[in-house]
């Protein structure tokens, strides 16, 4: 932190600027001037730290007579996260003491000038965040147990309930970061791009769909349109970084393709891009009527339970099909029958796709034997249904209560799709779709997503799906969120304000807490519970090492030095997938614009990108990062 005070105006006045980090740790220790000030921890009343002459500037000459040692720093006691205010005074004194060869002259009147100064404090750590999430019908109720770990940094604890009239609501509010994780690359950018649709949709069927909440999705649906052109192959296709790439990509190129044809009534789509990647598809179709599988995908966690011919071809024809190509197409046609030869298949993700394209082929009696079989594997509980793959399914990475394996979600949004695929919805499909319905909104992160990238986009179309088919604009629900300590929450959701987020923070943490709603109709509400812990020490999966040069915090280390990064993969696949490897940086430390040119990706990587990160409750970064593989 730096002081500067000046002369304000004509008469002499001073005047005092301070220049301090954006924000700092709760820990961190910060040098201002020739004083030394920290935040305190535990102290019970606020504490003054006098930062002495160098760090205040003493302009010289008639009229400009400062006192070096005249300004001081308040600070509040002990504070753990937040904002808090600081003041710096400077004050001009009498003084013996000559400025050159003159004598100092202090003004008459307004001898002090005052800056106050907001300063964020941040918990410091790893964020870690957990939310249960519930759609509650009519009367019904929940109990919820909010509990901290043992490691635990202390006042770094923070709850909120949030309640929604509408299913779709949170990824609605959130619809610019569902997934805390990168954008930029060819296969990211579609995880922002494809929502934006499904929420349109449902919103324009059900008389939603307000100017406000339109251009906000319009415009992210353009700038995504115009971003994913860059990943665009000569012959039609997409990859992951376009041309970079040596071919293009069958899955992602279909996920575009399908993507921006239902984008069409929302924003002007050139019909050339789709003629260009039907024509690749096309290109790439068997004669046995499936599809070849072409390039690879940097993000293998994107095309979620593909991994075969079978799946990969039925998910290209559900793809063509969402489309608007008609079933008299050839292309179309022979998919069918690829598909029809294959439906024996034991893969349960495989028969769930296959149900969905069924469906929207309007191969009823196909689709009913496969939902079917399908059903002899739910796991059914608690008037919730859902699907687990056979294959043991990989933890999600994401801390949240009860979330299940993205694949498994996945696999459950597929066989919701197919139950909804037919153009009449029946009753019993319908009352199925409920019971999934259930057990989805259970995994929905605290941004309106889920575990992973494809999980989400298939997920929110299901979701999407069933709240157009089942919106009804009658109904009230008060909903009441209570402790054993009398905490009491009132919320109130009608027509008017479903879509409204209402929130209200939770002061017991831990604490045992009490959700009821009563009345008609639904919510959807969700407890979201933050923490801050210390950075695991486990190099089971990567190895990282850093270094600084120099070794030691030296005084001119105090301004600048070296930072040098070295990370290896340690774990069992024979890839990585996707790497980030983030660099935070001391408070009140930016990186030398000279150094960044010296950043180099090694012969395995894409791109390195230099980025700022927003501090805060949000783990997405602020601006477009691109991919990188690091095998």
């Amino acid at each position: 932190m730096s002081l500067r005070a000046q002369r304000g105006g004509l008469d002499g006045r001073p005047a005092l600027g301070a220049r301090h980090p954006h924000a700092v740790e709760s820990r961190d220790v910060l040098h201002g001037g020739g004083g030394l000030w920290a935040l305190p921890h535990g102290h019970p009343h606020s504490r003054q730290a006098l930062l002495c002459g160098a760090g205040l500037a003493v302009l010289r000459g008639p009229g400009r007579g400062l006192h070096p040692k005249g300004h001081r720093l308040q600070l509040p006691a002990a504070v753990h996260q937040g904002e808090v205010n600081f003041t710096v005074s400077t004050e001009a004194l009498r003084t013996e003491e000559l400025c050159g060869t003159e004598l100092a002259v202090v003004p008459a009147q307004e001898l002090v000038d005052t800056v106050i100064k907001p300063l964020r404090v941040l918990p410091g750590g790893i964020l870690e965040e957990k939310s249960h999430s519930s759609l509650l019908c009519q009367e019904a109720s929940e109990e919820i147990s909010l509990q901290l770990p043992a490691n635990v940094l202390a006042g770094s604890e923070r709850a909120h309930v949030t309640v929604l009239g509408d299913i779709m609501g949170a990824a609605l509010q959130n619809i610019d970061r569902l997934l805390a994780m990168p954008y930029g690359c060819g296969e990211q950018n579609m995880v922002r791009f494809a929502p934006n649709i499904y929420i349109q949709q449902y919103l324009e069927k059900s008389g939603q769909l307000s100017p406000e909440i339109r251009d906000k999705a319009q415009g992210f649906l353009q700038s995504g349109y115009q971003r994913q052109l860059r990943y665009k192959h000569k012959d039609g296709s997409y990859s992951a970084f376009g041309e970079s790439d040596s071919t293009g990509n069958t899955w992602l190129t279909a996920f575009v393709l399908k993507s921006f044809g239902q984008a069409r009534p929302y924003i002007f789509i050139d019909e050339k891009h789709l003629k260009d990647a039907l024509g690749w598809l096309q290109r790439h179709q068997l004669e046995s009527g499936c599809f070849r599988s072409v390039g690879k995908l940097q993000n293998n966690a994107l095309q979620g339970g593909i991994v075969d011919e079978i799946s990969l071809s039925a998910y290209v024809t559900a793809a063509l099909l969402e489309l608007g190509q008609p079933l008299t197409d050839p292309t179309v046609t022979r998919a069918l029958q690829c598909l029809q030869e294959s439906s024996r298949t034991s893969d349960l993700y495989t028969r769930a796709l296959l149900a969905y394209a069924f469906g929207l082929a309007g191969r009823t009696e196909l689709r009913d034997a496969l939902l079917q079989s399908l059903a002899q594997h739910s796991v059914s509980a608690g008037g919730q249904l859902h699907w687990r793959r056979k294959v043991k399914a990989l933890p999600s990475p994401g801390p949240y209560w009860d979330q299940a394996p993205s694949a498994e979600v996945e696999l459950t949004a597929y066989v919701l799709l197919a139950h909804l695929s037919l153009p009449n919805v029946s009753a019993a499909d319908l009352a199925t779709a409920s019971q999934i319905v259930r057990w989805l909104s259970k995994q929905q992160n605290p941004y309106g997503g889920f575990a992973s990238t494809q999980d989400t986009v298939v997920a929110l179309q299901a979701l999407a799906r069933y709240a157009a088919l089942t919106y009804s604009a009658s109904g009230t629900v008060s909903v009441t969120v209570s402790s054993p300590a009398r905490a009491r929450q009132q919320f109130h959701v009608e027509n008017a304000n479903r879509l409204v987020l209402q929130r209200a923070a939770l002061q017991e943490i831990p604490g045992q807490y009490t959700v009821q709603a009563s009345g008609s109709g639904c919510v959807f509400v969700q407890m979201i519970l933050r923490y801050n812990v210390p950075p695991p020490k486990s190099s089971a999966t990567f190895e990282l090492r850093v270094e600084t040069e120099p070794k030691e915090c030296s005084e001119g280390a105090a301004s600048r030095f070296s930072l040098a990064l070295h990370a290896r993969y340690r774990g069992e696949r024979s890839a990585t997938n996707m790497v980030i490897v983030e660099a935070k940086l001391p408070s009140g430390y930016v990186p030398a614009k000279s150094s960044l040119g010296q950043v180099r990706p090694d012969s395995a990587s894409h791109t390195v990108r230099i980025q700022g990160l927003v501090h805060g409750e949000s783990p997405a970064p602020q601006e477009n990062t691109d991919c990188s593989s690091d095998p």
